[in-house]
């Protein structure tokens, strides 16, 4: 779908229209989702062979780089809906301004975190408390990895304006070239040049400036068409700030959700953290699809609010969840597939996959859970309801700390371990997300009409 075409055009005409709004904008960002984590993949495979000190390093430099910039997802999630919105309303100019101003934004935060991030780098890494070798190349490639950090961020500004104005097909194709891009000149770099662990990050780096560039010619394109300026705009980048503060919030509740289900998972041993990690990495690979949904759902609710049509936006959050649970039944019904055969396909210690098993059946029961908190998460975002979704994120939190304490002074072992933190994550947490994303759906205070919030 392209900038031009119009989401509102299936009203009237049954939900086979809708349905195929939806898949045009979830199939392409499902796309471009995937690609991003096989950036990693590659620099893991090439620094692979490079040495146990080596791949540790790059372990221990990704975990950081991950945990700063999944903080700065919302400049996707607060640019995507602002543009749409502004795009429902007929203002294209207002919507590309409203991206532009985004940009702007990604890349004074990047700059001020590349600038933080290389001062305070020795100080991160004596952190984790790893060996000397270790840390010196985590050292090298997190240093240089910092002058690509404001292009992260931009890349992840772009692929929101661009989202809001109905192309996701451009993000998929900017993401698959940058990953191409990025195989090759880490390839080069490492082996053919020599420079190792600092060759994979220098092609990391050239890889996503060039995907900045690519961005930027688009969005220039857009803005001589309706006439936007390429200078900020102060009002639009402090709201952008101020819009992305609750997401941000948000955000780091999910995050500290994740740190506080892995200590509980360490806390239980050895062998119940390695099977955890084994059926959270299935889990995580296998929502991007309902990371995809979310993003269609982003796009037409922020459209139909900002037209005015309160009974068109009600339309896509019905169809919207009917796919979120169907994409979660049949995610279920893969992992229930593949529970006795997942564990032996990352390891060959019978003790660590056998308590794969109830970690995974339990994803496999709560995947349409997953799939409705997914949505639902998307349709808010959408409608720019983002205090909403912070303040709610710290009582879930709150929740599903009750629920981790409980494993962690019961502290059951093996399989029963496994499962009931399985279960307190899975189950209980997604399930405090599902309670309130659910009532307040239900209600009407989220439909703001209008350019604006």
């Amino acid at each position: 779908m392209t900038s031009e075409g119009s989401v509102g055009s299936f009203e009237g005409r049954g939900d086979r229209s809708l349905d195929r709004a939806i898949v045009t904008l979830a199939a392409p960002a499902l796309g471009a989702l995937i690609a991003e984590p096989l950036f990693l993949l590659a620099d893991t495979a090439m620094v692979g062979h490079l040495g146990a000190a080596a791949l540790g390093g790059l372990s221990l430099a990704a975990s950081v780089l991950q945990t700063a910039v999944g903080l700065m997802i919302f400049l996707a999630y607060a640019t995507t809906p602002t543009v749409a919105r502004l795009r429902g309303a007929g203002d294209l100019r207002g919507a590309v301004s409203a991206g532009i101003d985004g940009l702007w934004l990604a890349a004074a935060l990047g700059v001020a975190l590349a600038v933080v991030g290389w001062w305070v780098t020795p100080a991160l890494l004596r952190a984790f408390g790893a060996g000397a070798s270790v840390a010196h190349e985590a050292s090298v490639y997190l240093r240089i990895s910092m002058a690509g950090l404001p292009a992260m961020l931009l890349v992840y500004a772009a692929a929101g304006l661009l989202r809001g104005l109905q192309d996701t097909r451009t993000p998929l194709v900017v993401a698959g070239a940058g990953f191409a891009a990025n195989a090759a000149l880490n390839g080069t770099l490492i082996y053919g040049v020599g420079w190792g662990i600092a060759g994979s990050a220098a092609g990391t780096v050239l890889a996503q400036w060039g995907m900045v560039a690519a961005y930027l010619v688009m969005v220039a394109r857009h803005a001589r068409r309706v006439g936007a300026s390429g200078a900020p705009r102060l009002v639009g980048v402090l709201r952008g700030a101020h819009t992305g503060f609750w997401l941000l919030l948000r955000t780091a509740s999910l995050r500290a959700a994740l740190l506080l289900v892995t200590y509980v998972a360490t806390a239980l041993g050895s062998n119940e953290l390695a099977a955890f990690q084994i059926a959270m990495t299935l889990y995580f690979t296998a929502v991007f699809a309902l990371d995809a949904l979310a993003v269609a759902a982003q796009v037409l609710v922020g459209d139909r609010l900002g037209a005015g049509d309160v009974r068109a936006a009600r339309i896509v959050l019905r169809r919207c969840v009917a796919w979120g649970i169907g994409g979660g039944l049949a995610l279920g019904a893969v992992f229930a597939a593949l529970a006795w055969v997942i564990g032996p396909a990352f390891t060959n210690a019978a003790d660590v996959a056998d308590l794969v098993v109830p970690a995974v059946l339990v994803l496999a029961a709560t995947a349409p859970l997953s799939g409705l908190v997914f949505v639902l998460d998307g349709v808010l975002i959408g409608a720019g309801d983002n205090r909403y979704l912070a303040w709610t994120g710290l009582l879930n939190l709150a929740v599903f700390a009750v629920l981790a304490g409980a494993v962690l002074l019961w502290r059951p072992t093996g399989a029963t371990g496994v499962g009931c933190l399985m279960g307190a994550f899975a189950g209980g947490y997604l399930a405090a997300r599902a309670a309130t994303l659910g009532l307040r759906v239900r209600g009407s205070r989220w439909l703001v009409v209008g350019a604006s919030r």
